[in-house]
């Protein structure tokens, strides 16, 4: 029983992280349903239309263009399907043998009779987006392309033919029912705007065109352009589908890590190695308690050097330790004669100095040195020129 509990557990736990992973909308998964009050829209519109009838041809084509206007309410109840509702005006102009909706003043064309009227319809559309459709919904679309099919009712106002009137615009008594179909390019230029290019198909029953009266229907195509406000909310959440994820195949990442675990036991080897190895002393030589330079062929104490030493003595007292002194000449200049004459007077008149100063004779050892203090060749000569002043061994 408790194997049981543990392991529906740890199944709810990776549904609940893989539920919670899938955010992306995927039209494959179909769509839920937002609540009523979202994704509501209102469009307007405005744009001329042209009516076909048995004898408009007779009349030139740009006579027979009439304004036409619309104004809806609409509702998307997916990113697919969505309704609306509104009011349609349509102008419509045609050609008749008899003088029905027309008045004395109007012209003909020929032996035709002009007709004209206005028709003021409800309409309803049943809406698909295509783009949604076919290419799966998504928010940042620029351009959609949805198609429509819908009915109305028209009631149709013309002008009187009663004299007296001046021609007002009276109710026609005709009464108009329509079936359409139509085109929208939607171009969404924010969240909440579209604009739009609309081409709509009407049927109409065509204005009594001979005596004999007979009704027929006609089209009647339409071009509108139009803006479209959306209300929040205007985006759609997809349903949220636990997948299971396909087992991938971790030998490659296995044999890195084999590879990477040899490579540590290699490098943890050497480490061991190198701590184990004996440490090699290494003797460094005692560096001088200070050096004395000279000028060139020069063994006599500035009173600056004369301070130095004053130093190293009260060091040298208090260390009681010995010392040895070396006079040093440079061998790029002078005779080796002068050289040796030079050495020996320069550490004698260091030796003196430091006994004047209180140093035991007994702790100092005065000796020369016949080669070069440095070796670093004439450029450094003058480093060569020198008494150092090393603790004896």
């Amino acid at each position: 029983m408790i194997k049981r509990c543990i392991l529906g557990l740890a199944c709810a736990l990776f549904l609940g992280t893989a539920a919670s992973a899938q955010v992306t909308p995927d039209p494959e998964q179909g769509y839920l349903m937002n609540r009523f009050q979202d994704n509501w829209f209102i469009t307007g519109e405005g744009g001329v239309g042209i009516m076909f009838s048995k004898f408009d041809s007779e009349r030139k084509l740009a006579n027979r263009f009439s304004p036409a206007a619309s104004l809806y309410v609409g509702k998307w109840f997916s990113p697919i399907i969505g309704v609306r509702v509104g009011a349609n005006y349509l102008g419509v102009k045609s050609l008749s043998e008899v003088n029905v909706f027309s008045n004395p003043y109007y012209t003909r064309v020929g032996k035709y009779y002009k007709q004209k009227v206005n028709e003021f319809g409800a309409v309803g559309d049943v809406m698909i987006n295509l783009t949604n459709w076919w290419c799966g919904y998504r928010p940042g679309r620029i351009y959609n392309s949805s198609v429509y099919f819908g009915a109305g009712a028209y009631w149709t106002v013309a002008h009187s033919m009663k004299k007296g009137d001046n021609l007002a615009w009276k109710k026609a008594d005709n009464f108009n029912t329509s079936l359409r179909a139509g085109w929208i390019n939607a171009f969404n230029v924010s969240d909440a705007v579209q604009l739009f290019l609309d081409i709509r198909f009407s049927t109409l029953d065509a204005l009594q065109e001979t005596v004999a009266n007979h009704h027929k229907t006609v089209g009647d195509l339409q071009a509108y352009v139009g803006v479209t406000y959306n209300f929040n909310k205007r985006s759609w959440n997809a349903p949220v589908v636990p997948v299971c994820p396909e087992v991938p195949d971790c030998s490659a990442i296995e044999a890195r890590l084999q590879a990477a675990n040899a490579r540590i036991a290699d490098l943890e080897r050497q480490l061991q190695d190198c701590l184990n190895r004996p440490v090699e002393k290494t003797v460094c030589p005692k560096m001088p308690l200070t050096t004395i330079y000279y000028p060139i062929g020069k063994s006599s104490l500035s009173s600056r050097e004369v301070n130095v030493l004053r130093a190293v003595a009260s060091v040298m007292k208090e260390s009681g330790k010995n010392y040895t002194l070396t006079g040093w000449a440079d061998n790029y200049t002078g005779t080796d004669a002068i050289n040796t004459r030079l050495r020996q007077a320069r550490v004698d008149g260091v030796q003196r100095q430091l006994v004047r100063f209180g140093v035991p004779a007994t702790q100092l050892n005065a000796t020369i040195d016949n080669g070069n203090l440095t070796d670093l060749g004439e450029k450094a000569v003058q480093l060569d020129r020198a008494v150092t002043i090393v603790e004896a061994e």
